[in-house]
């Protein structure tokens, strides 16, 4: 029997797809992430031997390696088809050592799209692993090793336990600790606005109406600065005449933007879908690896999401104009493929994201597609096409308006051509221009009435506090991180409560700030932007072989040591305290206002009387949805497990003590299409499509098809959830009832689902 080949990839998603387009003769599987890395208790470097790593099989992997080896044993050629990325190449590498595979065995085969003409076609060209992307890839990681292994223990004996720094996540958090300091040092500077309502006679010389604001004078533009400033300009215009000193009148193009690269799709997935970076990955992920698609099996949808590449390939090209074509007509399409300038220092290893098969619409794969996965697609999709369309055009009017040397412009544009508008238009971060009224047919010369004129007082804004979206562009502008790390430095820093989201916005806490604050005096290269961007680049010349690893790794050290020990020396004996960051809520016992406080289990409302006041309470979250009972608006709560310990979160109707509704489903946005009610989704990781509470709704779903497993402990009782619903606590000795807990515990005490009535609610979720 001939031997087949085999095809090693991360994803069993993946390799579900791929093995569906290579057919019998490959065995095709995955090795489910890495299988080999640097030891989690130990720092894991040689530093001393040249920065030598002692790399281990991940604890828990012993299953799959013995598969992987048994499999490549009986098979005559290896494809390691891991991620087209430095990371993926460094897999590869580690799966050619854990195999034991000779470099004419380990064939290198990458995939920019899980299409099967991609899939044939590249496995028919495999190479060899690129030892530089490798070497770039140990570099990074053994960089960040060194920084958050020898400074993460220097926070914990200086700040608190628990506190890491990293070598990205730390300038990243820097960002955020500079915009707060700008703000709060801003010093607002007056400014007025002054709006003249003019008249002119139209046809049948009936007056027409328009507004015109104070500009400057005939030879340069003013601002207006003061109250008397404002008045001195009225007082000149009130008994002068008003004339119309210019029109100009001209069409106005507006370009399409670029199809998505990693850091423009995880800002547009914020501002237009109120994705997090980690969730947009998350999603594109799935859609690059492979969906199931109706008529066609599984099919990868988009190209590589990790990317900062606008090059597009020639083939995807020719499809836009003929899709474009066919679907708007020939005056949609500008002639000639659109090529957009990928930024200087960027990586073109892969083409810019897109679908990998435009004629597969939004629409028209809807039903195969989890809401998340179908609203993400369309945003890539409608991106792509429209980046391949004709400008859009608006016709614009610019009127000024003179009297007494003063001029008053007034503006106005109407489209005129539709374009890329038709398909997609970019979201934007700061407010969009407040629309203006058409304006009466005018001409030089024309007299215009002053009706009325009108002032008001302006302040200058200090510059607003990032939102996701915003500090990946600013990472992205600095140099700062990658794009397979953007979106795991934003989740960093706010897992780590160095930074909180309050809306959209993100704004440090008090421990951000400190520990920032410790890094910036004794570590000023490690949180220093152009420093930061200048290792990337380094990094990058490794990449491309211009520079050995070692020698990186090696300049780099030597200063960061120093900088360790003297700032050992200096801190010596002290111990930095993270001031308490005050809350607007006031203690039920003594009245003090609430500070914040973070414990094992989270953040949490404690008073500053402790321990002599002991009053705690948790730190309420909205959620969406609302209530399917009552209609009640729905809160995020979580809780501790009594049994394991771990916590764990749960939702609950605001009134929970009228109508009993709490569940571990998490609610959503949408709403049951036949009964109107919230839709709720399995709770944590996944693309779980929703599903309706409603045990009345045609459309529900009982708890036992929602995807959740019984779990059960030894003895066969309830699981660890349940068992903490039914309040594990009470079975507990006298002794241990009066044990004195800590602030957290308590919070998380009081916060727990209570034992649910022997009766319950056909929608509560038994986890």
């Amino acid at each position: 029997m001939a031997k087949k080949s085999l095809v090693i990839l991360e994803s069993p998603h993946k390799a579900k797809t791929v093995g569906e387009y290579l057919g019998d003769e490959y065995k095709v599987t995955s090795s489910i992430g890495h299988l080999r890395d640097l030891p989690k208790n130990t720092l894991g470097v040689d530093i001393a031997n040249n920065f030598e790593p002692d790399y281990i099989p991940v604890r828990g992997k012993e299953d799959t390696i013995s598969a992987l080896k048994s499999a490549a044993a009986k098979a005559d050629r290896v494809y390691l088809a891991t991620d087209p990325d430095r990371e993926g190449e460094a897999i590869a590498w580690h799966l050619k050592e854990l195999l034991g595979l000779s470099d004419e065995q380990a064939l290198r085969v990458t995939f920019n799209e899980i299409t099967k003409r991609v899939v044939l076609e590249n496995i028919n060209h495999p190479r060899p692993i690129d030892s530089d992307l490798v070497n770039a890839q140990q570099a990074r990681r053994i960089l960040d090793r060194i920084v958050g292994y020898q400074l993460s223990p220097l926070l914990w004996k200086k700040i608190r336990r628990g506190l890491s720094a990293g070598r990205v996540q730390s300038v990243t958090t820097r960002l955020v600790t500079d915009r707060e300091a700008e703000i709060r040092a801003f010093v607002p500077e007056e400014y007025w606005h002054l709006d003249a309502l003019l008249s002119v006679l139209g046809e049948r010389n009936v007056p027409v109406m328009f507004t015109a604001r104070f500009y400057g004078t005939e030879q340069k533009k003013r601002e207006l600065h003061s109250a008397e400033e404002a008045e001195e300009v009225i007082a000149a215009v009130s008994g002068a005449p008003f004339s119309i000193k210019n029109v100009k009148r001209g069409d106005k193009k507006r370009n399409p933007s670029p199809p998505f690269i990693t850091s423009t799709l995880q800002q547009e997935a914020s501002r237009k879908l109120g994705m997090t970076p980690r969730r947009t990955m998350s999603v594109a992920q799935s859609l690059y690896e492979g969906v199931d698609v109706k008529g066609r099996g599984s099919v990868g949808l988009i190209t590589y999401m990790r990317t900062d590449s606008l090059r597009i390939s020639q083939e995807a090209l020719s499809d836009a104009a003929r899709f474009i074509k066919q679907k708007y007509g020939e005056e949609y399409y500008p002639g000639k493929p659109s090529v957009f300038k990928t930024d200087a220092g960027a990586q073109d290893a892969h083409e810019a994201i897109r679908p990998s098969d435009l004629f597969l619409t939004p629409d028209g794969i809807k039903s195969s597609l989890t809401n998340d996965q179908y609203r993400l697609y369309k945003l890539i999709w409608s991106r792509f096409l429209a980046s391949q369309m004709s400008p859009a055009i608006f016709d614009s009017v610019t009127v000024d308006a003179l009297s007494a040397g003063y001029i008053f412009r007034a503006n106005h544009t109407a489209m005129k051509f539709q374009g890329f508008m038709a398909v997609y238009v970019e979201g934007r971060d700061d407010e969009e221009e407040a629309a203006t009224s058409p304006l009466p047919s005018l001409g030089e010369g024309d007299k215009a009435s002053l009706e009325n004129i009108k002032k008001e007082q302006k302040f200058t804004q200090p510059p607003p506090r990032y939102t996701e979206a915003t500090l990946i562009g600013a990472m992205k502008e600095s140099g700062i991180g990658r794009p397979s790390t953007y979106a795991a430095m934003v989740s960093t820093i706010t897992d780590r409560e160095y930074v909180l989201k309050e809306g959209k916005y993100l704004r440090p806490t008090p421990l951000g700030d400190v520990v920032t604050n410790l890094m910036k005096e004794r570590f000023s290269d490690i949180v220093d932007v152009t420093f930061t961007a200048r290792m990337e680049e380094e990094l990058d010349s490794i990449e491309r072989g211009d520079e050995d690893w070692h020698d990186v790794l090696s300049d780099f050290y030597g200063g960061f040591r120093k900088a360790l020990e003297d700032a050992e020396t200096a801190l010596e004996g002290s111990r930095i305290k993270v001031p308490d960051e005050e809350s607007d809520e006031t203690c039920d016992l003594c009245g003090r206002n609430l500070v914040i406080k973070s414990g094992r289990f989270g953040r949490f409302l404690a008073c500053p009387g402790y321990p002599e006041c002991s009053f705690t309470k948790p730190i309420t979250e909205s959620a969406p949805g609302k209530c399917p009972v009552c209609g009640g608006r729905m809160l995020k709560r979580g809780a501790v497990s009594q049994r394991t310990k771990k916590s764990f979160t749960y939702f609950t109707c605001e009134n929970f003590s009228v109508c009993g509704f709490r569940t571990f489903d998490a609610p959503t946005a949408q709403d049951c299409p036949e009964c109107g009610k919230t839709m709720f989704k399995k709770s944590g990781r996944g693309f779980n499509k929703p599903f309706c509470v409603n045990d009345a709704c045609a459309a529900f779903v009982p708890e036992d098809k929602r995807g959740y497993k019984k779990k059960t402990d030894e003895s066969g009782g309830q699981s660890a959830a349940a068992e903490t619903e039914a309040g594990a606590a009470a079975k507990k000795s006298p002794a241990k009832k009066n044990a004195k807990k800590s602030p957290a515990k308590k919070a998380a005490a009081k916060s727990a689902p209570r034992k649910p009535a022997a009766k319950k609610a056909p929608s509560e979720a038994k986890s």
